[in-house]
């Protein structure tokens, strides 16, 4: 055998490993304040080889950020974050998961539903405008989008420290106005997303997820027996 070179037995099963491993990316996206990165957090303890992209790292610096006529920085728009770049993030993660620092430890609440994933790797991302940007649009396996009314949403604004500040009008000015903008377009044009309502219990968010994706998981796993059998 060449030195340093794998057993063929490890090769074998390094192949087959790649042949079966599946991918699942999972959309948490919606209102500001909606309890979107709290839910993402929790789903990741629970879930197998799970890993998280939060959209919020992808804002450009306030100088690139536009400001209007009544000296609103822009932020809740698209031309305000580095899309390509979180797309391309996506991309890498899904050609590689198990290279991107997925620890494939055992997931807090291990139960028969998940035996049989370890060839499945998870990414939640996170974000506010997830699913108004085409080229991340075919990327999903599931959509989630929380949704607030106005009134709970501007009293969980108003909790928040932003960096920037948020100036005096610029929920009503901008914040809330965009929001309703990006989630008419796709009440409009996108089909199968799930919509949560972000007044109810976080438990109750997480139960009602988490069993869908694992709805999710139960299909992979399904298509990998038949793919091995």
């Amino acid at each position: 055998m060449r030195a340093g070179a794998a057993p063929a037995g490890c090769e074998k099963e390094e192949l087959r490993r790649k042949q079966t491993m599946k991918v699942l990316v999972i959309g948490l996206g919606g209102v500001t304040n909606g309890g979107k990165t709290t839910l993402a957090e929790k789903l990741k303890k629970m879930l197998p080889n799970c890993d998280m992209i939060s959209q919020d790292d992808f804002f450009k610096p306030e100088p690139e950020v536009e400001t209007d006529e009544r000296g609103f920085k822009l932020y809740d728009v698209l031309d305000a974050l580095y899309m390509d770049e979180m797309v391309k993030s996506i991309r890498n993660w899904m050609k590689s998961p198990t290279s991107s620092g997925v620890l494939t430890e055992e997931p807090q609440n291990t139960c028969d539903n998940l035996k049989d994933t370890e060839d499945v790797y998870i990414l939640i991302v996170e974000g506010f405008l997830l699913y108004n940007y085409e080229p991340l649009n075919e990327l999903w396996n599931r959509r989630y989008f929380l949704t607030l009314p106005y009134e709970e949403c501007k009293r969980r604004r108003s909790t928040r420290v932003y960096q920037p500040a948020d100036t005096p009008g610029y929920f009503d000015g901008h914040v809330w106005p965009m929001y309703l903008k990006y989630k008419n377009e796709l009440e409009e044009n996108a089909s199968n997303i799930v919509y949560l309502d972000g007044t109810k219990s976080q438990e109750e968010l997480l139960s009602c997820v988490y069993s869908d994706i694992i709805q999710e998981l139960k299909k992979l796993r399904e298509g990998n027996q038949q793919v091995t059998a």
